[in-house]
């Protein structure tokens, strides 16, 4: 659909343009940002086919301006976007006639995604289009560059997504595996249903079963009711499974059997419990080396394969890091609430000739850090540090196992936020669970 104008009303300039960001990333999108109502309602005649209204504007309210827009056109989409949490505003706003209500947090982009898809069906219906499956750039919003490799990347998501077929992503740590798998789910029919993702590193040998498929009350110690698993959760959507290579050899053996029946029994249980699911899985490692080797069983190996994605490393998308750095630059403005900072000239070299072990994620970092250290609305070479990796070369030569120097990064990132769990969780894009089982294991 070309010309679907979108109107973001909103005072915060640094918001509107992030938001703007991610709606641009779809062509077809017309973006108009006011900062107030009374621009808003002077332009009204342009008919847009979406506006979105922050909940508090600097001349009115967000429900006073819906009811202006509802006087010059009812069938005019609006969706409230707002910072009240309160469940009453929300319900208020809805028997209004709003067409949605979401709070500014992390799945504000993918509601207001999905809404659109929404406007766009009903506007297809009626102007008696045939409706298909709409696979868009919006959906790979948080992917994002330019380069070949990407667009590459961009075809095959959208050939997993109109299939049922399982899917295997590889690419070393800080690729964004968990991102693409994300993006294929949300692209796919099974949009509407459960994404549940999976780290498998992060499980405990002995409790990877019941994660998985679930256990009756009592089946074991501490068992005090029955708890779903993880294939039950995702039924009908899309199961992600990373580190897929760490499992148990007997774990796998179980796997295998329920991926053949697409049925699971719960731990302490015997009821047959059938399911549908999208399988997805992801690993760092070397499937058939471990498979040649002994640690990964071949017949499962084959069962998951699929469609195999390999990310390429950052270092291979050379032209996409100065974008990547000026979109983290942007989030982590519009997130502390600064002006949005500009890199030097020196800063984007040296920012491009460096190698990024930790990829995509320790970009992200080095740019955290930046708008962090940087004392002026520009950001300098000397404001870029690669204090971790760059300082210790030798954590990539002469440690051959990624376990240890993952657990070194995150050692040192500990150190550099002085212990503080959430802050290094945030920095280094990994759940709070991985870093309290590494403290634990070093105690």
């Amino acid at each position: 659909m070309s010309n679907f104008k979108i109107f973001i009303i909103e005072d915060n300039i640094f918001y509107a343009k992030l938001i703007k960001h991610h709606l641009s990333l779809n062509p077809d999108n017309e973006i108009h940002i006011f900062g107030n109502a009374n621009d808003c309602l002077a332009n009204l005649h342009l008919n847009p086919n979406l506006i979105t209204v922050d909940y508090q504007l600097p001349d009115s309210t967000g429900e006073e301006l819906f009811k202006q827009i509802q006087i010059y056109n009812n069938q005019i989409p609006v969706i409230i976007i707002s910072c009240q949490k309160e469940i009453q505003i929300a319900l208020n706003f809805l028997k209004q006639g709003v067409y949605d209500y979401i709070i500014k947090n992390d799945e504000m982009k993918e509601l207001l995604f999905e809404n659109i898809i929404k406007i766009k069906e009903d506007l297809a219906i009626k102007n008696n289009k045939n409706i298909e499956v709409i696979i868009e750039n919006e959906f790979t919003n948080d992917i994002i560059g330019q380069s070949e490799k990407l667009k590459l990347l961009f075809t095959l998501i959208e050939k997993a997504s109109k299939s049922n077929i399982n899917v295997s992503i590889s690419g070393q740590t800080g690729t964004g595996k968990e991102l693409v798998a994300k993006s294929i789910h949300l692209n796919s029919k099974r949009n509407k249903k459960q994404f549940i993702a999976v780290n498998m590193a992060a499980i405990s040998k002995e409790l990877v079963e019941s994660e998985l498929f679930g256990h009756e009350k009592g089946a074991f110690t501490g068992a005090s009711e029955r708890k779903k698993g993880k294939f039950e959760e995702a039924n009908g959507g899309t199961l992600f499974l990373d580190e897929i290579g760490e499992l148990d050899l007997n774990i796998q053996s179980k796997l295998l059997r329920v991926l053949q029946e697409r049925e699971i029994t719960r731990v302490g249980g015997n009821k047959v419990v059938k399911f549908d699911i999208k399988l997805i899985v992801a690993t760092n490692k070397d499937l058939l080396l471990e498979v040649q080797e002994g640690r990964f069983r071949e017949d499962l190996y084959y069962r998951i394969l699929g469609l195999s994605i390999n990310l390429p490393t950052l270092k291979e998308r050379q032209g996409d890091i100065l974008i990547l750095a000026n979109y983290f630059i942007e989030k982590y403005s519009l997130e502390n609430k600064t002006p949005i900072k500009s890199f030097t000239q020196e800063a984007n070299t040296k920012l491009l000739s460096y190698n990024y072990p930790g990829n995509i994620r320790e970009l992200k970092s080095i740019i955290q850090l930046a708008c962090v250290m940087s004392e002026n609305i520009e950001i300098t070479s000397n404001d870029l540090v690669f204090n971790n990796l760059s300082k210790n070369q030798n954590l990539i030569t002469n440690i051959n196992t990624l376990k240890i120097i993952t657990e070194k990064i995150i050692l040192e990132r500990l150190e550099l936020f002085n212990n503080n769990v959430s802050d290094t969780s945030k920095s280094l894009d990994i759940g709070k669970t991985t870093i309290y089982n590494l403290i634990r294991l070093n105690l």
